[in-house]
């Protein structure tokens, strides 16, 4: 869709041509939701595409994604033969209500920022403890966790002229054992619940709820839980009034699947490696 109100453009190649950010301007990633509809409310799209931030980093620490990084380029990640988890990579990938078209414009970022309750990079991110880099206007930078990043539907936790920079999945999350477990209303629908639980080598559980509620919830038990401790803690941290609501799903069918998800990843993750 053509953006008629845009009269002005920067691509801006260093992080001093950022700090200018105002009214009326709108960053640009990807762009794959900014031209979906009408934003009558944007003079200037700031776009990051120049920026030279490097997709993907693999070192000792984990991984580090860049905001600007590619669903695509995420995908095709080889990772280390240690990561026993990077096939959450690809899992979430195509939990995607998109086509392979929108993964060579989507980005990881941008699919954060959008705090949309069934942003599959939110499931990714918040169940391997991603942490968020985000550079402040004024300079410096503040560190989030993925799963604090994302406050509600269409409210990540930026402040005006904030923008995220990377994402950080550590290597120990990444070396975890995990299930993975995600339902829509309709085979190729929008996620209307995702959950990821993970199992690191000392043996605490934790369980990630996304798309099911209007923002991650995160538990963690120092053992593997009980199927009844397990649904008391799930009944205590997500009330009712949590579960989203829209065309893809109920609040009741959703809180529903997610008590038998977890049951099932419970199940799965207590049973001995093979």
């Amino acid at each position: 869709m053509d953006l008629n109100t845009i009269n002005a453009i920067a691509r801006p190649r260093s992080r001093g041509e950022l700090a200018d950010f105002g009214r009326g301007d709108a960053w640009l990633a990807g762009g794959t939701w900014l031209f979906s509809e009408p934003q009558p409310h944007l003079t200037r799209l700031i776009d990051l595409s120049q920026a030279g931030w490097a997709p993907l980093l693999v070192s000792e620490a984990g991984l580090s994604i860049a905001a600007t990084c590619t669903v695509a380029t995420l995908d095709a990640l080889k990772a280390p033969a240690d990561w026993i988890a990077a096939p959450l990579i690809g899992l979430c990938c195509r939990s995607f209500l998109a086509s392979f078209k929108i993964w060579n414009m989507a980005t990881v970022g941008g699919n954060l920022c959008m705090a949309l309750p069934a942003g599959p990079m939110i499931s990714l991110c918040a169940a391997l403890d991603g942490v968020c880099t985000i550079w402040m206007p004024e300079g410096g930078e503040r560190r989030v966790p993925v799963a604090d990043f994302v406050e509600g539907p269409l409210q990540p936790a930026l402040r005006p002229g904030e923008v995220l920079r990377s994402i950080a999945l550590p290597r120990e999350a990444l070396s975890r054992r995990f299930a993975f477990r995600r339902a829509s209303l309709s085979q190729l629908g929008r996620s209307g619940v995702l959950l990821i639980g993970t199992l690191p080598a000392t043996g605490d559980f934790v369980l990630t709820v996304t798309a099911s509620t209007r923002r991650p919830v995160q538990l963690a038990f120092a053992d593997m839980p009980g199927p009844n401790e397990l649904a008391a803690r799930l009944a205590e941290a997500i009330p009712d009034a949590l579960y989203y609501d829209d065309v893809h799903g109920r609040p009741d069918w959703r809180r529903h699947m997610t008590f038998e998800f977890a049951e099932e990843i419970r199940r799965e993750l207590a049973e001995p490696r093979r």
